[in-house]
């Protein structure tokens, strides 16, 4: 066997084994979600702070929410994932973090009553829109964009029900859906349908009465 033949075999098994901890990855989040009931997904800066007006409404939306009887999802970590964990457990719902291994950030908040851990960034966005009957956008960067993106597109190619995507402070998002009609719509890459999947919002009693709406428990 030629080096290279070696290193191809090597990158062969391998990607077979991590072929199985994907899969494990899925089964465990199958496993640890499936009863958890009606829940709402609620993605957001991992840096900001708790002294942040941003921290306090995301607080106040989970809180509302789980007394209202929905499961908050968030991804388990700090800044307005940990706002939204604290919420949903001082609102006496389950709290839910999908927490992520990284290198830096991550690390997992105090306040979820059911956590599962992935590696693998697209297994855990399949448990976000699977488990969940709405989205809470809160400001954010890479990640929440990412995040945002994915139930968009999900969406727009009715790969998943249409579900409440909701954007929460309009003067943080503004210059991002003026983007989308200024520049997407206009060049024709969306539809102007395209921009009624979502809502943007800025009272979070507007936020849940939205959902309750939409969603009965």
């Amino acid at each position: 066997m030629n080096v290279r033949q070696y290193v191809i075999d090597d990158l062969s098994y391998k990607d077979s084994w991590r072929l199985f901890k994907i899969m494990a990855e899925f089964v465990d989040g199958f496993d640890s979600l499936n009863e958890i009931g009606p829940a709402v997904s609620i993605f957001g800066s991992a840096r900001a702070k708790e002294e942040d007006a941003v921290y306090k409404t995301t607080y106040e939306i989970a809180k509302k929410l789980a007394e209202a009887g929905y499961s908050i999802i968030t991804g388990g970590g700090p800044g307005l994932m940990e706002a939204g964990n604290r919420g949903a457990r001082d609102g006496g719902g389950s709290s839910i973090g999908l927490h992520i291994h990284l290198p830096l950030e991550q690390k997992p908040n105090e306040y979820i009553t059911l956590r599962c851990d992935f590696r693998y960034f697209f297994v855990r966005k399949v448990m976000f829109i699977k488990y969940a009957m709405a989205y809470i956008v809160m400001p954010g960067g890479f990640g929440t964009l990412d995040e945002l993106s994915e139930a968009l597109v999900l969406t727009q190619t009715r790969r998943i029900k249409p579900f409440p995507i909701i954007l929460v402070d309009r003067e943080f998002w503004s210059p991002l859906i003026d983007w989308f009609r200024d520049s997407l719509l206009r060049r024709g890459y969306i539809k102007e349908g395209d921009l009624e999947i979502f809502t943007t919002l800025d009272d979070p009693d507007e936020v849940v009465s939205l959902i309750k709406k939409l969603i009965i428990v």
